[in-house]
């Protein structure tokens, strides 16, 4: 009997050893998240205030004198290339153009930041740190509100966002829903907010995620196993190489083709010319989600390209818009701009099909994944 209770004392012993490491460890992981949480926040915050910092920099740079507006992009080239030289990734002619549209787009923080060059060096920090108090959300979130072509937009998503503590998941969902543009028709606005609020199981953002964030990685001068940028263009190349070879239809014509609309640079990541169409196609590329701004730029990208690029007897240009993201792709042409409907057939039938485009990109960004890690792995063995 004896030894019967002495076995149940120590199945129980074990049992309360094993529940108290387990609170030990459960402890420590929360401990662990919470704290890899609080200094992603606090470098996003430094690294928002920074980036429109430099953009206001670059504006009043450009804006000092007539002469030196008209060489905008110049300057953003050779501040890109000695930018990247000191520091390395994260200070693409890309990225600087995100940072002056930044500014340009948020002004109004512009008071609050006058001192800000007139200090000491040794002053900047503390005065940077007080500074990123005027924004109140993440870098990703504000890049994804720089997509929006209404201030309205920006505004009423940048307060939403702030006021429910959205994810950046959260914002690119609601943007993706035209949550503004159905607040704006509803009848029953202050319902369609208060449901707006809640969060989905896919809004969720881990500790892991958010230190990982490809832009704070590039911010501090880190490394992941790949990051976006490296991504994006292995897939331009692969995507470049894939329609040259499919048949004889496809030309080359120039990857990363600039052009200015307005105040406003922009990128094409890839321009090819259809032989049997006679025609130019856009081609753009995008990491994450297909947002509505998406189509809209790309509609822009073809009006400039019909009114600057496309020979007199040319047909009209057309876009093609690529999103990839984990294991999803879409495809998506961009048609809007023809209006003769036998056109579109035409061009809808000579051109590779939109699930086509979209399961070789799948397939390439796989591979590239795949290969990424493996080097990661070989490393560390």
């Amino acid at each position: 009997m004896s030894k019967t209770s002495d076995k149940q004392k120590a199945v129980k012993s074990v049992q309360h050893k094993a529940v108290d490491y387990d609170k030990v460890l459960s402890g420590v992981v929360e401990l662990l998240d919470a704290a890899r949480r609080a200094s992603a926040r606090v470098v996003n915050s430094l690294m928002t205030a920074t980036y429109w910092e430099i953009g206001r920099r670059i504006v009043e740079h450009e804006q000092a004198g007539k002469e030196r507006a008209a060489y905008g992009a110049e300057l953003l080239t050779r501040l890109s290339a000695d930018l990247t030289k000191r520091f390395g990734r994260g200070f693409s002619v890309d990225n600087l153009e995100r940072a002056r549209k930044f500014f340009l787009t948020f002004a109004s923080a512009k008071k609050s930041a006058t001192s800000l060059r007139k200090s000491p060096s040794g002053e900047v920090a503390d005065q940077l740190r007080a500074f990123a108090e005027r924004f109140p959300l993440p870098w990703s979130h504000y890049t994804r509100l720089l997509r929006l072509r209404s201030a309205y937009a920006v505004e009423f998503y940048h307060t939403e966002a702030v006021r429910g503590g959205w994810t950046v998941k959260q914002l690119e969902r609601q943007m993706n829903s035209q949550f503004y543009e159905r607040i704006a028709i509803s009848r029953n606005k202050a319902g369609m907010l208060v449901k707006g609020q809640r969060q989905l199981p896919e809004d969720t953002v881990t500790a892991d995620d958010e230190i990982r964030n490809p832009f704070l990685l590039e911010f501090l001068g880190l490394k992941d196993e790949y990051s976006e940028s490296d991504l994006e263009e292995a897939l331009i190349l692969h995507l470049e190489k894939f329609l040259l070879e499919l048949g004889n239809d496809f030309t080359f014509v120039g990857r990363q083709r600039r052009l200015r609309i307005g105040n406003e640079w922009f990128r094409v990541d890839l321009l090819l010319f259809h032989r049997r169409l006679r025609c130019l196609v856009i081609i753009d590329l995008k990491i994450g989600a297909l947002v509505h701004s998406d189509i809209g730029q790309m509609n822009l990208y073809c009006n400039y390209a019909r009114a600057h690029w496309t020979q007199p007897d040319e047909h009209p240009p057309v876009g093609l818009i690529l999103c990839t993201q984990q294991d999803e792709a879409l495809a998506r042409y961009a048609l809007d701009g023809l209006h003769n409907k036998m056109l579109v057939r035409e061009y809808l039938t000579a051109l590779p099909a939109e699930s086509e485009l979209a399961r070789e990109v799948n397939r390439a960004r796989g591979v590239l994944v795949r290969q990424a890690e493996s080097r990661r792995m070989a490393r560390g063995k």
